[in-house]
């Protein structure tokens, strides 16, 4: 059976955000996941699902957790996997991203991964390459496949979504993966609170629908999962906290703040982590309450659901 033959899973060609997608499908990805965290966990890591494929990854922006999760995910999934160097490629030398659409054409892949500094810059992409675009993160916008493993994550250790308070905490203002969490859990049927400065937050926080705090104390009140996000100072133009150790202060995660939220809470970081700014070192590492180690695993397993997916509209 090849993957064209199988249930299609996604309206779209591409996956640019979870916004545009409905919770049927967003289940259909997390149950099909499931199908390969039992894969990856197995002796034989290996399936031929997309043999004869070839997957680009093209990233403009550093990455360590996803276009390796992406490359792994291709790999296990029998692809030809191209990870392409921007540093060294013509886009160093000003080659235009529609030029360098054009130039990926003609190399006819089947599946571009795209990480780009600039908001719509998948999407751009899309309305120009034949193939299906992933977005691996645009800017501030979205970044749909860590919203994606990190509700796997949290469904494994739950079971669900309903009657569960979620607290993002940190640089909400910066964060892609605060945008596209927020959409995903908010569909699912979860209560999503910020957490953050008033400096950090969006002006516009208030047409997600969401409760927005910025007290870090009031905000964890009785929650059931606290995820953190970085200080993304890479995109930061102006003084927006005092200091990292005044940040570390009132917003990083230690046990005091955390004793706030349930006995049963449970902490997330989609790294990188910076430990001893937005959280404490016993909290990323404690097992018993940190999710983070498996946020990483469910990446891969994730990924592969969604290429499967992609492929599955493929002639």
């Amino acid at each position: 059976m090849t993957s064209a033959t199988l249930e299609p899973i996604l309206k779209s060609s591409h996956l640019l955000g979870i916004e545009g997608l409905c919770a049927s499908e967003v289940t259909a990805l997390l149950d099909l996941a499931e199908t390969y965290v039992a894969l990856n966990r197995g002796g034989e890591k290996k399936t031929a699902l997309l043999k004869g494929r070839t997957l680009i990854n093209l990233f403009f922006e550093a990455s360590t957790r996803t276009q390796s999760s992406f490359e792994l995910a291709g790999k296990r999934m029998g692809a030809d996997v191209l990870n392409m160097s921007v540093k060294t490629s013509s886009v160093s030398k000003g080659e235009t991203l529609i030029d360098t659409a054009s130039t990926l054409n003609a190399m006819r892949p089947d599946i571009l991964v795209v990480r780009h500094h600039d908001s719509g810059a998948a999407e751009l992409l899309s309305r120009k390459l034949d193939c299906s675009v992933v977005n691996a993160g645009d800017g501030s916008h979205e970044h749909p496949t860590q919203a994606l493993l990190d509700a796997l994550t949290i469904r494994r250790r739950l079971g669900g979504f309903e009657n569960l308070t979620v607290a993002i905490c940190g640089d909400i203002l910066h964060s892609r993966v605060a945008r596209s969490n927020i959409r995903l859990l908010s569909l699912m049927g979860a209560r999503v609170r910020l957490v953050a400065p008033a400096t950090l937050l969006p002006c516009d926080a208030a047409r997600f629908g969401v409760e927005i705090f910025t007290d870090m104390k009031a905000g964890l009140a009785g929650v059931d999962i606290v995820m953190m996000l970085r200080l993304q100072l890479e995109r930061m133009t102006g003084a927006f906290v005092p200091s990292s150790r005044e940040y570390f202060r009132f917003y990083g995660l230690d046990r005091e703040k955390l004793g706030y939220a349930r006995p049963s809470a449970l902490v997330m970081h989609p790294g990188p982590m910076n430990r001893g700014v937005e959280i404490a070192s016993d909290i990323a590492d404690d097992l018993d309450v940190s999710l983070i180690s498996e946020q990483v695993e469910m990446g891969v397993a994730i990924r592969m659901a969604v290429l499967d997916a992609l492929a599955r509209g493929m002639a």
